[in-house]
């Protein structure tokens, strides 16, 4: 753990953004039209950290459903809404990213349009002006470690260098698969009250419940101009 680290790549939703929670509601409410009843717990163990792709292709395997062409337009548009008044940042993410003493970027299987318009509602943009990349970049998303290895690629590190932080088992065993190091973050909202399924598959992995812990884990990438906090 914290061996030469000089990048932090994030994941965007449930990490930078609490989003998760909303994004699972919007999906929730658009399903029971279908015919198909879920519940957070179930997309938090299925669904989290895949992209749309992926999920159609989950519901029709589990549900013998398959959702029809205009359905993703159609949730991202919800989505999008929701997130106009619902969206926040996780708690705390803006001390750790106002005190990080190494370059940081963002690697999310959310589409660039819905990254960007995240970001800009909770303010964040300025963090991440031109180091966001997301899996319509790569062949292959997330479990793979393509988009992982992209972005460190893309900042000019090698991936033993890099920390990926993430909330979901396909980004924890991307990181892992890309030869990272990788801390899972569990302090999003979609992940309290139910069980850590992430935690459960990869105990070995470092585990953060808060963002205030941060430095006292990773003490050697806190800026020493803010050696206070």
């Amino acid at each position: 753990m914290n061996t030469n680290i000089e990048l932090v790549i994030f994941d965007c939703d449930g990490v930078v953004i609490d989003s998760e929670i909303l994004s699972a509601q919007v999906l929730i409410n658009m399903l029971v039209e279908k015919d198909v009843e879920i519940d957070r717990a179930y997309v938090q163990q299925h669904f989290l950290g895949c992209n749309f792709k992926t999920v159609s292709q989950k519901i029709a395997d589990a549900f013998n459903v398959t959702l029809p062409e205009s359905f993703e337009g159609d949730y991202r548009e919800a989505l999008l809404n929701e997130f106009e008044t619902g969206l926040t940042t996780t708690d705390g993410i803006e001390d750790v990213l106002n005190n990080l003493a190494v370059p940081i970027c963002i690697a999310t299987s959310s589409s660039p349009a819905r990254t960007a318009k995240a970001l800009s509602v909770v303010s964040l943009s300025k963090y991440f002006s031109d180091t966001v990349f997301t899996s319509s970049e790569v062949k292959r998303g997330k479990p793979a470690p393509d988009l992982f290895l992209h972005a460190a690629k893309q900042m000019g590190v090698k991936p033993e260098h890099c920390l990926v932080i993430e909330d979901s088992k396909a980004g924890v065993n991307a990181g892992i698969d890309a030869n990272m190091q990788v801390l899972h973050y569990s302090g999003g909202q979609h992940m309290q009250g139910s069980v850590n399924h992430v935690h459960s598959a990869y105990p070995n992995v470092d585990h953060l419940t808060h963002w205030q812990d941060f430095f006292s884990a990773y003490p050697a990438l806190k800026s020493s101009k803010h050696a206070a906090f």
